[in-house]
């Protein structure tokens, strides 16, 4: 895919410029300059060569076929140009053209004409309001940056031009190499989905790097990138986190999702690892470029200082790396052969005096040690401290371990020494402790989550009543709703066999009294307003519990009228809910809050009254694997352990949540038009004994 792109065998440069103040100028150069080995062929009415060039005035006089086009002219003749690269059936543009979505409403004209265009004739579009795309391994520099970058093995795909050409300068300083560079622009037609997808197939990239300000096609997102992440490490950089512009929302699940949770559920499902920041995300870039992924999370520490080491060890606390128990063969050589005042366990502290033989002489130990998955050696420069040669050992010892060493040599000027000697030999090196350590971390979850199982989605439950649940959609918008009374989302609910307690709707008290006589079952019921208006019942007197007695009901369903009219004298009531008590269990809550970009966002955690104050939730995107029912389950910290079982208490009834949670995600991907879902409480029984939705809410958007 996209093999044109980075492998054309032929290029037109649509507004090459002999002029070098113009971007067609340094476009044509940087193609020129780079080592380009295929075919070049500018194009300009106006010039007959350009750079030594023959020049062309349309594409349509290329006698030749040609791969790929990068146009750089004005926005407003663009459009023509493409029906010309349509003709001359060109399947691959790059448009590094401003003057589109960027500038306004014509601009954003121009571009939906040219996305209709690349959609009829089939044409890949990278841009407009790009920097353009590099390939170091073809090679080619097709953009106006001003530097070529070294050749790496990291793929970096950006949505910010300008940042490109910053990330591009500072790389030339830090050593880091790329091997495709791509700016994504405005994005009318290729996306990061489409490029981390082709990178994920690339063989001279080792880690795909992206800076996003939002994902263009949420779904195929969703789709497509957890495959590329089981090939490959993917590391995204997300911009626009603010909660400044969250939308109004009424349920649980949308008070507490944010803006950002969305992106940070997404990633976390798909198993994309998340910087918070670009000196992060290129830490990352250098070590998942350099060294092997760790078996396990088990780290030794190597220091020459006691600050430093103190310092990794509760950065490996704070990321998740256990240090590591050593063999007693290790223990014991450790002794034997370190100083007397050296720190032999972990970590273990060869003192201020240490030369690069005493450096020599742990790292060998550790690695070999079976217990030790990842190494980390810290250096600080003391007045005997041989920096160059202690970085030359553990160079050589690294190629000659299978696990995977990190460095920080920590200093200016003297450690820039043994930094440089450590790049050189493919070794990954951070001024300070905790960077070095929060990388190994990252690496070590990456080399998890490949060991976990894929994220498979099951089969549909096939024992559900779809054409039940849009009779009761059609009915509600027919009523001019969109908010669904309690008892007919407990049928939607029911449609998609979640458990319920039987309710209905009673319009008088003497129907109050039929209907819980009915369902009952000797019990007790509850009664509640039924009002798209009135959202908090017991806040207003709209709830009773506990109701036997023909005197109970009749009194409760006059007194929840009468409360309703004074408190909310403009709500619409539809008469009065009566619902089957159920025995306590514990409170839980099923949520679903719809995102823009990435569509049904389930979440579970503590419920009942406390679930806004403890806030005890997690989220993930629907549809849901099995596996991701699991883990959500499992990381909440009081809904996790109250479904364990705790002081003597028997283990709550996972399965039947399990259960619920996936008919919830398929539910809420079948039915788009559902906007928001709470159930809440959700009542857990104990194993065996099942769990039941008490309350749902749901609202919905109707599409046109």
């Amino acid at each position: 895919m996209l093999e044109y792109f980075f492998n054309p065998q032929s290029v037109a440069v649509i507004g090459a410029s002999r002029n070098p103040a113009k971007v067609g100028y340094s476009i044509l150069s940087n193609i020129i300059d780079s080592g380009y080995r295929g075919k070049i062929y500018p194009v300009n009415p106006k010039a007959e060569e350009v750079l030594g060039y023959k020049c062309y005035s349309s594409v349509l006089e290329i006698d030749d076929d040609l791969d790929l086009a990068v146009i750089a002219i004005p926005a407003k003749f663009v459009i023509q140009i493409i029906k010309d690269c349509a003709e001359k059936n060109l399947k691959s543009i790059i448009i590094v053209s401003a003057g589109f979505k960027e500038i306004g409403i014509e601009g954003a004209h121009l571009e939906r004409e040219l996305i209709r265009l690349c959609k009829q004739y089939n044409i890949d579009l990278l841009g407009p309001n790009c920097l353009g795309m590099i390939s170091t391994f073809t090679p080619i520099n097709a953009s106006f940056a001003s530097k070529m970058p070294l050749r790496g093995s990291v793929g970096f795909i950006s949505q910010s031009g300008a940042l490109c050409t910053g990330i591009l300068d500072w790389s030339l300083e830090e050593n880091i190499g790329f091997s495709r560079f791509i700016s994504l622009g405005n994005k009318a037609g290729l996306d990061e989905t489409d490029f981390i997808t082709a990178l994920a197939d690339d063989i001279e990239t080792k880690v795909i790097l992206c800076y996003v300000e939002g994902i263009k096609n949420g779904e195929n997102f969703l789709k497509n990138v957890n495959k590329a992440t089981r090939k490959k490490p993917v590391v995204i950089i997300k911009s626009g986190v603010s909660e400044a512009g969250a939308r109004a929302v009424s349920s649980h699940t949308g008070t507490l999702s944010g803006l950002d949770q969305a992106y940070e559920t997404a990633f976390k499902q798909l198993g994309v690892i998340r910087a918070t920041e670009m000196q992060e995300l290129f830490d990352l870039a250098e070590a998942f470029s350099k060294t092997p992924l760790p078996k396990g999370n088990r780290v030794a520490i190597i220091t020459n200082a006691g600050g430093p080491g103190i310092i990794a060890t509760d950065a490996a606390d704070k990321y998740g790396l256990k240090l590591a128990a050593f063999s007693q063969e290790t223990f014991k050589e450790l002794r034997t052969g370190l100083p007397e005042e050296a720190g032999k366990h972990n970590p273990i502290d060869i003192l201020g005096d240490a030369k690069s033989d005493r450096f020599k002489f742990a790292l060998e130990l550790t690695a070999k040690d079976e217990n030790v998955d990842v190494v980390i050696v810290l250096l600080t420069v003391q007045a005997m401290t041989d920096i160059e040669t202690t970085a030359e050992v553990i160079a050589n010892i690294k190629q000659q371990s299978n696990k995977p060493i990190v460095t920080s040599f920590i200093g200016g000027i003297d450690a820039q020494k043994g930094d440089n000697k450590l790049r050189e030999s493919g070794i990954a090196n951070y001024p300070f402790p905790e960077r070095a350590v929060a990388v190994m971390a990252q690496l070590a979850k990456y080399s998890a989550y490949l060991k976990e199982e894929a994220r498979e989605l099951p089969e549909p439950f096939s024992d559900i009543n779809r054409s039940k649940v849009g009779e009761i959609f059609r009915n509600v918008r027919e009523d001019g709703r969109k908010t669904l009374l309690g008892y007919e989302a407990i049928a939607v609910a029911n449609a998609y066999g979640i458990l319920t307690p039987p309710t209905e709707l009673a319009r008088s008290a003497f129907d109050a009294v039929e209907i819980a006589n009915r369902i009952s079952g000797g019990g007790s019921v509850v009664l509640k307003i039924a009002s798209p208006q009135i959202i908090h019942k017991t806040d207003i007197g709209a709830v009773r519990l506990g109701l036997r007695s023909q005197k109970e009901i009749t009194d409760a369903y006059n007194q929840i009228i009468e409360n309703s009219v004074r408190y909310m004298p403009h709500a619409k009531i539809y008469g009065v809910e009566v619902q089957k008590m159920n025995p306590k269990g514990r409170e839980l809550i099923i949520g679903m809050s719809r995102d823009l970009t990435f569509g049904p966002m389930v979440m579970f955690g503590l419920g009942g009254i406390f679930v806004e104050v403890l806030k005890d939730v997690t989220f993930r995107l629907a549809p849901m694997s099995l596996k991701d029912v699991k883990e959500m389950i499992y990381e909440t910290k009081a809904a996790g352990t109250l479904l364990r079982g705790v002081r003597g208490e028997p283990p709550a009834d996972i399965n039947s949540i399990i259960d619920m949670i996936l008919r919830v995600s398929q539910l809420v991907t079948e039915f788009p038009e559902i906007l928001e879902m709470d159930i809440n409480p959700l009542f857990a029984y104990n194993e065996g004994e099942g769990a039941s939705a008490l309350d749902v809410k749901i609202s919905c958007r109707w599409r046109d």
